[in-house]
């Protein structure tokens, strides 16, 4: 299962969404792809996976986020129980400090081999890292929200989260922003799925940083 949000901040396009869609009906390594529209809003998000993960009963759970000004396809590492809102989602809820479950874990880990993933897109020339941070946002609400689904409902599952650059077409209205191609998107992310189906145990690799 693949998840992109809807368009949001005044954006008309939502990259994620649409390489979800893209993806749609492939087929990885005998695996389906099945593309999931997440509203960009507190809770109606988490609701909204729940839902479709009871119904489809993933193996895998790859969530997409837009993150403008990123420069790459960034695999995030951990997902923090809190929601600290810089805007208004699009329901005009703007949680600060609050956290995502009570009395839930502080942070979970990514259960994908993201630093296969980052390894095996550079190796395909896409740029591409780990990240240590999904913000507090909706991607990061969403991220925290499959995770402790994860740990608490559907075990046998694997999920993480990515986020990917704007479109070029959205860059040229934020001056000096990163982006990249759809077709590179969609290609990055058919990858990512067919290393997460193929490893199950992550790669040693250094993917830390300093700050």
């Amino acid at each position: 299962m693949v998840t992109g949000f809807e368009p949001f901040d005044g954006e008309t396009i939502n990259p994620a969404l649409e390489a979800a869609r893209r993806l749609h009906g492939l087929r990885i390594g005998g695996y389906q792809v099945t593309a999931v529209e997440l509203p960009c809003v507190f809770g109606a998000s988490i609701s909204t996976l729940e839902r479709h993960m009871a119904a489809l009963h993933p193996d895998i759970v790859l969530c997409v986020g837009q993150a403008g000004g990123r420069t790459g396809i960034d695999l995030e590492r951990v997902a923090l129980n809190i929601d600290d809102a810089r805007i208004p989602d699009n329901a005009g809820r703007q949680p600060i400090d609050e956290p995502i479950v009570a009395g839930g874990p502080a942070a979970y880990f990514s259960g994908l081999p993201i630093k296969a993933i980052a390894a095996a897109l550079a190796a395909a020339g896409i740029p591409a890292g780990v990240s240590q941070t999904a913000g507090t946002y909706v991607c990061n609400h969403v991220f925290y929200g499959m995770s402790h689904l994860i740990a608490t409902r559907y075990p046998q599952v694997r999920g993480g989260f990515v986020h990917i650059p704007y479109l070029p077409e959205q860059a040229a209205r934020h001056a000096g922003a990163a982006s990249m191609a759809l077709d590179t998107i969609v290609s990055g992310l058919k990858l990512a799925l067919e290393t997460a189906v193929a490893v199950t145990d992550d790669v040693k690799l250094q993917g830390g940083q300093t700050h």
